[in-house]
């Protein structure tokens, strides 16, 4: 099993050495420290290099169905506010302004 430095394990994960220390230190990068060395195994580098691999995304679904343009159309219905409507008078009477006879 081959070993690296930090400096050659920095190379491999193409980190400077200093960001690399930091992470290893936080054990967000697989290490160990043993004297005052940092020594890291090149295939735990690999693996770790693959855990920051993006998630596989599922292909997009093309439908024929006709699709609603403005989604939201329909937010009285799915959700939007269940408080009636004020009308002007109202929003006059709240805001103090004057209003007509």
């Amino acid at each position: 099993m081959n070993t690296l430095t930090l400096l050659e394990a920095a190379s491999f994960l193409k980190l400077h050495p200093e960001e690399l220390r930091a992470r290893a230190k936080r054990g967000l990068v697989p290490a160990a420290k043993v004297g005052r060395r940092w020594v890291f195994l090149e295939p735990d580098l690999a693996e770790y290099v693959r855990s920051l691999y993006p998630l596989q995304r599922q292909a997009l679904r093309v439908t024929t169905e006709k699709e609603v343009i403005c989604h939201y159309a329909d937010a009285a219905v799915s959700g939007g506010s269940t408080l009636p409507l004020q009308t002007g008078s109202e929003y006059a009477e709240l805001l103090g302004l004057p209003t007509k006879p």
